[in-house]
């Protein structure tokens, strides 16, 4: 029986045609563990609890499955799926989106905080079938009644660790209490701390369990790097480092079937010996291609995993992850194909900026680092393509008769007067085409540089990063927010050493505030986060003991060294410290029962 025989694949799970059609538009070929196993759990209406390391696939277990049952003439939510971050909820958003292309009339939406609510409330309005959110800002719309969940079919707990981890495991409960009776939940977690454990036993009905054990060990023997890059800048990259990095033969793996051909045409065009084998090439034309590359007809091989499983090719010094894996066990799977039976090998990783979680994850499960690579610079970029360039001149004079155009360059030599140099130049420059020969420093800057840490960056703009604001344009705002639910409680702003230099999130700073300040999280006001600080408002007159508490605690590797703000010349700090010495009453407030946050700190 042939291997592909023995490969489980989409069509055996029973899934609608616009969902098969969507799935090979993206290039999927076969099922993940968990998503073979979850998926028939979930299509015959059962709670599950899936337990697997962060991207094994667990988008798709749980949506292919439930977005077969959405009513799309029923506009309303019909399933949840709660995120701990604003970039999974939209991540996870986007997924649904892609498998569901083929379905006329479906609408997803991801809310999360710090995105404007008019942005969020008009696609509610008008309808939706599945809601994606962090839960701070999913309590808000269901209390503003801008949210209504009485049609929900399912819900899912995604990351369920990290909700908990970040502090959110009481909103969690309260909106799991506001869904339906009759619903069907999934909850996916890495890890089982008692706090997941308790919430399944509460709101899971007779869930299953499905637990997926990963292959996550990597060969001493290869080097592993990745380089931060953008999507429309990874074509460049690799043009660069095939220039620079010295290699035998490259596997360079990409998720779709359709990206194979498209790369593989652009390196050909590029001057490079390039092939693709992907799930849609005949058995015996994927033969022929792997064959090639072992006789060095061709040096550079781009495929899926799944035209890749088995590949071994002794020549292959380069694994490329031109597109990172979705889960750390393909990642292995991929890189494996080089540094084999004791040989050295090397694996580099392209990471856009929004897949830094997947890059820490694969680091987290693998145990191995995964170190940032250097760009190559113009000079050494130069130096080879000048050095390729005299290459061809000495091949060309060695191995062709130039007899013909020899007498075409006298002729010419003799009716012009030209100097000969003068015309080996210029035929250069037409041999060369548009493409500049030499590169500049400027050109050869990445869009994205990595800090002292090996962490990369966006680079700082006058009209402020994408995403946040610049802290040069960010206005400080020195005066403390009023809380929404208890107004009366005096509140003042303090200022904490970690920003988003430090990858801070609101979620760390509450969850760190209110553990070892022993203070209920509904007492943390508003947050904002700069590049090397932030501001938190927090009840006036803390006791001593409390403030040197948060003083030395630790937010993301660095203490918060928190202070009361206080900007030069400002009359709000002034303010702020009366209003401290005003509010001492707030000492025996900060015990008041739990309640929720503020939207700012979501």
């Amino acid at each position: 029986m042939s291997s592909s025989a023995q490969t489980p694949d989409f069509n055996s799970l029973g899934l609608s045609s616009n969902l098969m059609k969507a799935l090979n538009d993206i290039g999927y070929e076969s099922p993940s563990p968990i998503q073979l196993q979850c998926i028939p759990y979930l299509q015959q209406g059962h709670d599950i609890i899936g337990q697997a390391q962060t991207g094994t696939g667990k988008t798709a277990a749980f949506a292919l499955p439930l977005l077969d049952r959405i009513e799309i003439k029923q506009n309303h939510p019909q399933l949840l799926v709660l995120a701990p971050t604003r970039e999974l909820a939209i991540q996870v958003a986007e997924a649904i989106q892609s498998y569901a292309h083929y379905m006329k009339g479906f609408h997803v939406l991801p809310i999360y905080g710090g995105q404007a609510y008019n942005l969020q409330l008009r696609p509610l309005k008008r309808g939706v079938h599945v809601v994606v959110g962090t839960p701070g800002r999913v309590m808000d719309h269901i209390k503003r009644g801008t949210l209504k969940l009485n049609g929900l079919k399912a819900l899912v707990l995604d990351e369920a660790e990290e909700l908990l981890r970040m502090g959110f495991i009481d909103d969690v409960k309260w909106v799991m209490g506001k869904i339906p009776q009759q619903r069907q939940i999934a909850l996916f977690s890495a890890t089982m701390p008692d706090a997941i454990r308790k919430v399944a036993e509460r709101f899971l009905n007779k869930p299953k369990i499905v637990k997926v054990k990963t292959r996550t060990t990597t060969a001493t023997t290869i080097r592993q790097r990745y380089w931060q890059v953008a999507g429309h800048h990874k074509l460049d990259a690799l043009t660069r480092i095939l220039e620079v990095e010295p290699f035998d033969a490259l596997l360079i793996f990409v998720r779709t079937k359709t990206a194979t051909v498209e790369l593989a045409e652009k390196l050909a065009a590029r001057g490079f010996a390039a092939e693709a084998i992907n799930g849609d090439i005949a058995q015996k034309m994927r033969e022929r291609t792997i064959n090639q590359l072992k006789q060095g007809k061709i040096d550079i091989l781009i495929a899926t995993d799944v035209a890749a499983r088995g590949l071994d090719v002794e020549r292959i010094s380069h694994v490329i992850n031109y597109d990172i894996p979705y889960d750390p066990e393909s990642y292995v799977h991929r890189i494996g194909r080089t540094g084999r039976a004791g040989r050295s090998g090397e694996a580099i990783l392209f990471v856009a900026p929004r897949e830094k979680r997947m890059l820490k994850t694969i680091e987290r499960v693998t145990k191995q680092p995964i170190d940032p690579m250097k760009f190559p610079s113009a000079k050494a970029v130069n130096e080879l393509r000048i050095n390729a360039f005299k290459q061809k001149i000495n091949e060309t004079l060695s191995n062709q008769n130039l007899e013909t155009f020899e007498k075409l360059i006298s002729d010419y030599h003799n009716e012009t007067g030209t100097d000969p140099l003068q015309i080996a130049a210029a035929l250069a420059q037409i041999a060369q085409g548009e493409v500049p020969l030499l590169v500049s420093e400027k050109e050869q800057r990445p869009e994205r540089r990595p800090d002292r840490q090996g962490t990369v960056r966006p680079k700082a703009t006058r009209e402020g990063r994408k995403g946040r604001p610049d802290d040069r344009e960010k206005t400080l705002q020195t005066r403390p927010r009023r809380l929404k639910e208890f107004p009366d409680v005096g509140m003042c702003r303090y200022r904490v050493d970690v920003g988003h230099d430090d990858d801070v999130k609101p979620g760390n700073l509450v969850g760190a505030i209110a553990n070892e300040a022993d203070l209920e999280s509904c007492y943390i006001g508003a947050i904002d986060i700069y590049d090397t600080f932030s501001t938190v408002d927090l009840p006036a007159g803390m006791p001593d003991e409390t403030f040197r508490i948060l003083k030395n605690a630790r937010v993301c590797g660095k203490k918060l060294n928190i202070s009361e703000l206080k900007v030069s010349g400002s009359k709000s700090s002034g303010k702020k410290s009366a209003a401290q010495k005003r509010n001492k009453k707030s000492k025996s407030t900060a015990k008041k029962p739990a309640g929720k946050r503020t939207s700012k700190s979501r």
